[in-house]
């Protein structure tokens, strides 16, 4: 049965499913913040990404910024010199609690939750890169936080913002390749090479001790992270490439790639996950492939979700003639298939959809992904990578690299946050943090 979806009925289902948005009177504020005023920020974690992010809402006030690199983050700081500057998130977050009305997030993944958490708990909007969370609890505590506060958040997927992902979901949404049970998503594929990658060795972790630079205060950097002794092999750029400090290249891009299919099937939580791939204690999998099933929702029927990363795409590739683009999500449909990227899409077969014409758009274009933040900030929403939506696609990507490094298939109980039957996954799911730091 195909499914329509119109622009009313999508404005409608993008307001009642994203349970983290405000809801507002007619005052057209948030907390008694004019819809034409500028909103009162704090940047955490401000160089490399993390300056990007800020650089996003530079149009707003920026009352503080915090880093624990001043020297690797100075070029935010010349930015915006009437910042005030701080090392400390905590420090900072209590001395500036009475004066902002939110944050942005742009630290490495394994400090995500401390600063956001904190500053949810004070009733403060929240703007925080992906993945949401380093593990699966935090991202249940951000997503649930939120929704309590009524806070109005964002998770930084900036491609949701672009055209080209909102012609896919119409597409999909529309019943143009008719129901969906399958979709393939792969990063990085090798065509040229066999469809199943194989192994690379993977470093161990550094044993050498050089000394910390003086500009980096390394004991904040580590937050709540297990202790480890400084190495340029974790800062200030390879960090993603370690379990202790995030999740490698599927912590890196599902939360990009995967968010089209969550967005255009209405995905949530998976029942089951399993993974194979390159493992090793300390540094994160250079190839993975994670099967996950998802249940059916409402009328639409089950899907089968299968990741690739570091080389690997399905056979049926080169069996379908498909289109080898070296990353893609291919939603396989009863009547038709359908193969997206950042910046296109494509029907499957070109032949049988030559004289197709697509729906008119429903999705309203994006003012930015930023923008969209700030102006729900001051208008009470919607955003549409709140943390409801963002935190559940955040879990369903940690959760391929729990399945990893345990070899197990998880019969996942998503309302317990328990992987059924298999205790070693729950150090995986909510790890301990370091002495003097907490949620």
């Amino acid at each position: 049965m195909r499914q329509h979806v119109t622009r009313r009925t999508f404005l409608h289902d993008m307001a009642v499913a994203g349970s983290g948005l405000v809801i507002l009177s007619n005052s057209g504020s948030v907390r008694g913040t004019p819809a034409n005023s500028k909103l009162n920020i704090a940047g955490i974690g401000v160089g490399g990404r993390g300056a990007a992010n800020v650089n996003g809402v530079a149009d707003q006030n920026l009352v503080a910024l915090c880093d624990i690199d001043w020297k690797h983050a100075g070029a935010t700081a010349e930015k915006f010199p009437h910042a005030k500057r701080y090392r400390d998130f905590r420090q900072m977050l209590d001395e500036v609690e009475d004066k902002i009305d939110a944050v942005v997030v742009g630290t490495p993944d394994h400090t995500h939750a401390a600063p956001s958490v904190m500053a949810m708990k004070m009733g403060k909007h929240c703007y925080c890169e992906k993945p949401l969370t380093h593990h699966v609890y935090e991202a249940r505590v951000m997503a649930n936080l939120a929704q309590e506060k009524n806070l109005v958040t964002q998770m930084g997927t900036q491609i949701h913002a672009g055209a080209n992902y909102r012609r896919a979901v119409e597409l999909v949404q529309s019943g143009a390749i008719g129901p969906v049970r399958e979709v393939h998503v792969w990063l990085g594929a090798n065509f040229d090479g066999p469809p199943t990658p194989t192994d690379m060795t993977q470093p161990d972790a550094p044993t050498d001790s050089p000394p910390v630079p003086e500009s980096l205060d390394w004991d904040l950097w580590l937050g709540p992270a297990p202790y480890r002794p400084y190495s340029p092999a974790y800062a200030p750029f390879q960090w993603r490439y370690w379990w202790n400090f995030a999740n490698g290249q599927l912590g890196d891009f599902f939360c990009h790639y995967c968010d089209l299919a969550f967005w255009a099937l209405k995905l949530r939580h998976p029942i089951t996950v399993e993974a194979e791939g390159s493992v090793h204690p300390d540094s994160a999998a250079k190839w993975t492939i994670a099967r996950q099933q998802y249940p059916a929702r409402g009328d639409l029927p089950p899907v089968h979700l299968t990741w690739y990363n570091g080389g690997g795409y399905p056979a049926m590739v080169k069996e379908r003639n498909i289109p080898q683009w070296g990353n893609a999500v291919l939603f396989i449909g009863a009547d038709g298939m359908l193969i997206a990227d950042y910046n296109r899409h494509q029907l499957l077969p070109e032949a049988k959809f030559a004289d197709f014409t697509p729906p008119d758009p429903f999705i309203p274009d994006s003012i930015g992904h930023h923008a969209e933040w700030v102006e729900a900030c001051k208008t009470g929403g919607p955003t549409t990578c709140n943390f409801d939506y963002s935190g559940a696609l955040t879990e369903a990507a940690l959760l391929c690299n729990v399945a990893l490094r345990t070899g197990r298939r998880l019969m996942w109980d998503a309302k317990n946050l328990k992987a059924v039957g298999c205790p070693e996954a729950d150090p995986l799911l909510r790890r301990p943090y370091r002495a003097g730091w907490t949620l």
